[in-house]
Parts: C-alpha cells; structure tokens; sequence
C-alpha cells in the first residue's frame, strides 16, 4: 500500500508545501503542536520515506530524551514553581523600595528591578508575569499610574526570562544546536540587562516629560530610615545569594548547569523552609506544575525530533539550505535577517518550544556556514523570542497577565500597552546584531 502511495516522485520543493500546508491545516483544528508535528511526521514516514525508517527515528527520540543537561530543564521549573508560591517574591519587590524612591515613574522602574531578580531565579516566563501581575499592577492602578504603561511594564519585564539566565530557553537552544549552555548564560547576561535598561530609560524619560502618567509618591512615603531599609533588605538576601550562587557556580566552571539546577532547586526549598512557608501542599502544587511543564516541553520536542528527521530524511535541510545560502546573493547579513523575520512570523503564531525545536536543526548549521558564532545566535534567537512573547495573536504573556489582572483590564487593552515595548525588543536586537560584541564581550 506505501509503495502505490508513494508521493516523493513530487519532488522536495513540493513535498516541503505539502508539508507546511498539512501543519497549518492541523493546527486550524486547534490540535496540540506535539501532535500535528508527530502525525505529519508519521505521514511523511509512510508516504515518502518509507517504513523502514521508523528504527531512526526511536533513535533520534532516544538522543533527545537521554541528555544529561535536558535533567536542567525540571530542576529550573521547581526552582521557579517554589518561588511562585513563597511570600519571597512579594518581599523582594517591597524591598526595591529602597532603589527606586522617588524616581519618575518609581514603582515601574521597581517592578522592572524585581523582574530581573526574578528571572535570575526562575528562568520561565509565565510565573513572573503572573506574579508582577498580583503584586505591580494593582498598585500602579491604585497609585494612579497610566493603565497602558502600568500593564505594558508588567508584560515587558515578565518576558525577561527568556533572556536573563537561567533561561529555560537558552537551555532548549543549547540541547539542540550542541552548544555551551554555560557559554549562553554568559553571553546572554549583558543583552538581557541592556533590555532591562532601555525599558527603564524609557519610563523614566517619559514620565519626567509628562508627569500625569505616574503620580510620584509624596517625601514621606518614599523616605525610608536605615532600619527600614535593612528590615526590607533582610528577608530577600538569602534567595538572592541562592541566584548568584546558581550563576556564579556556572560562569566560574565550579559546576555544570545540571548540577547548578539541583544547587537552585534546593536552594530555593530551604530559602522557603527558614521562611516557614515550605509544606506538603506547597511542595505537591510545586511538583504538579514542574511536571506540566516538562511534559509540555518533552512532548513538543518529541513531535519536532520526529518531523525534523524525515524532512531530513527527505533531504529536506539540504533544500531549505540552498534556498537561504542563496538568498539576496548569499549576503551573510541578508541570510541572517531573513532568518530573524522567518522566527518573527513563527512567534506570532507558534510556542517559542515548537519555534527552537523546528528552526535550530535547520538554521544553526547554515549561521556556522556564513561564519556567524553560534552563540551569539542563540542570543538573538532568545531576543527575538522575547517579541514572540509580547506579540498578538498568540502573545503568551497577555494571556498570563489576563488570568490574573483585574476585570477592567481586556485582552486589547494588553496587547495596546505592550507595543512601545515591542519597539523596544526591536531596538534590543538591531543593537545586538550591529554589536555582536554585547554578547560576546567575554572572549
């Protein structure tokens, strides 16, 4: 029956339509990524390459889900689920009272501050978006703060996971174009702070032109005394000694990524314990949602390891290879933007999982070709990533501030407020590719 099926005497060009189109046409039927990528795959399996090609493939499968530093990815998400449920991110925000005082627009410049701390100590997104969600918007709203620059702070500095290490994402990167994870978090550091920055300049300048957008806080409430100061200070230098040491392990080469999770991850649990907050309950929701998590992860990156090798089977790379190499007269930097609007398109629509797991197999051995650094392209695939967050109509951090903001705040209202930041991200990663040297200071 395969053999009468046959349809790879259509050609690659073609194949790789028919390919794209029956993609599109199951994700229209609102069927899960892992499972539009494992049924094409399984179709092209029967219809192109054969059946005898189904051993690889449990191969492949087996080489995605038998790396050491994939063990990184569950320990990362606990750390971030344990810090989700502890009093600890309500008291490192109030503790940034004592750096943003009376600054133009000072509770958004201390939101921003706490997002920093808060993806050095997760690495996830939807955690710290929630989070600000609960703890930064209702008082920028009650404060009487601009409800567009309220919620656009809060969106913007919950996707600075991606970029500030230990990003989930950058891992993902790393496991599949076969590079120094370690190498990425430090590469990716500085471009992150450098984001964190244009967003602050850009609530600071605008609130000193018009003040109306985020009524300042009156000398008393900004004026903190020394004992204050410290008593704010105290209850969050434990956790961020536990994110330092995390960094710190890695970037010094003390210990591996792997075991610098584990550090986090117990880390975070006894910084809960001396706080009296860790418990059963806690420690259960923490697993449950570390478990959602992974699976979602360890699915998608099933589906993709199955289409990613029959396209290649398909000689399928070789094709798309051509095409790029080839395009705009084989212009490195032309091939490289190419690239950057092919995973902007991709990010409106699809996971940033599906995203890295499809593309990096395709795009990372062509960046080597044109004598690009890999590195450094993982940290403009995080930056990019970092618009695929914000961006309509998939945007998954309007859709995490939603579950959690209060009932005047809509979905358009989200997706209006994020566009200066938008701009931003855009900004962040035109800089990145005109410097590489931002990323890659360290060499």
């Amino acid at each position: 029956m395969f053999e009468v099926l046959n349809i790879s005497a259509m050609g690659i060009e073609w194949g790789s339509v028919l390919l794209l189109a029956l993609m599109f046409l199951l994700l229209a039927m609102r069927i899960p990524l892992a499972f539009v990528t494992g049924l094409v795959a399984l179709f092209f399996v029967f219809f192109w390459v054969g059946p005898l090609y189904l051993p690889m493939l449990v191969r492949r499968l087996y080489g995605f889900v038998n790396s050491y530093v994939f063990v990184s990815v569950p320990m990362f998400v606990l750390m971030a689920a344990i810090l989700d449920r502890s009093g600890i991110a309500k008291d490192l925000f109030n503790a940034m009272k004592v750096f943003s005082g009376r600054l133009p627009g000072g509770v958004a410049v201390q939101t921003l501050i706490v997002a920093v701390f808060l993806a050095a100590m997760s690495g996830i997104i939807g955690g710290e978006t929630v989070l600000l969600g609960l703890l930064a918007l209702p008082q920028m709203l009650r404060l009487g703060y601009d409800k567009n620059l309220a919620i656009g702070t809060v969106c913007a500095g919950g996707a600075l996971g991606t970029m500030i290490p230990p990003s989930i994402v950058l891992i993902i990167y790393g496991l599949y174009a076969n590079v120094s994870i370690g190498q990425l978090f430090t590469a990716s550091f500085v471009p992150g702070l450098v984001l964190a920055s244009l967003y602050v300049a850009y609530i600071v300048g605008r609130c000193a032109l018009n003040p109306a957008l985020a009524p300042r806080a009156t000398a008393e409430e900004s004026t903190l005394t020394a004992a204050e100061k410290m008593r704010l200070l105290k209850g969050v230098v434990l956790p961020v000694l536990v994110a330092f040491a995390v960094l710190g392990s890695i970037y010094k080469g003390i210990a591996s990524v792997t075991e610098a999770s584990a550090i986090g991850a117990a880390g975070m649990a006894f910084c809960t314990w001396l706080r009296g907050e860790l418990n059963w309950s806690l420690l259960k929701e923490s697993a449950i949602q570390t478990m959602r998590t992974c699976g979602m992860i360890i699915w998608i990156g099933v589906g993709a390891s199955l289409i990613v090798g029959v396209y290649t089977a398909m000689q399928g790379m070789t094709f798309v290879e051509s095409l790029l190499l080839n395009f705009a007269g084989g212009s490195p930097l032309a091939i490289l933007l190419l690239m950057m609007f092919i995973l902007f398109i991709l990010g409106l629509f699809l996971d940033w999982v599906g995203i890295a797991m499809l593309t990096m197999p395709v795009f990372v051995p062509i960046v080597v070709k044109l004598g690009y650094d890999p590195i450094w392209f993982g940290v403009l695939f995080c930056m990019n990533m970092q618009v695929s967050f914000l961006s309509p109509p998939f945007g998954p951090a309007a859709f995490y501030l939603k579950s959690v903001a209060p009932p005047e705040v809509s979905l358009p209202d989200i997706y209006r407020s994020v566009l200066p930041f938008i701009a931003l991200q855009l900004v962040a990663l035109a800089l990145l590719i005109a410097f590489p040297q931002l990323a890659l200071w360290w060499r």
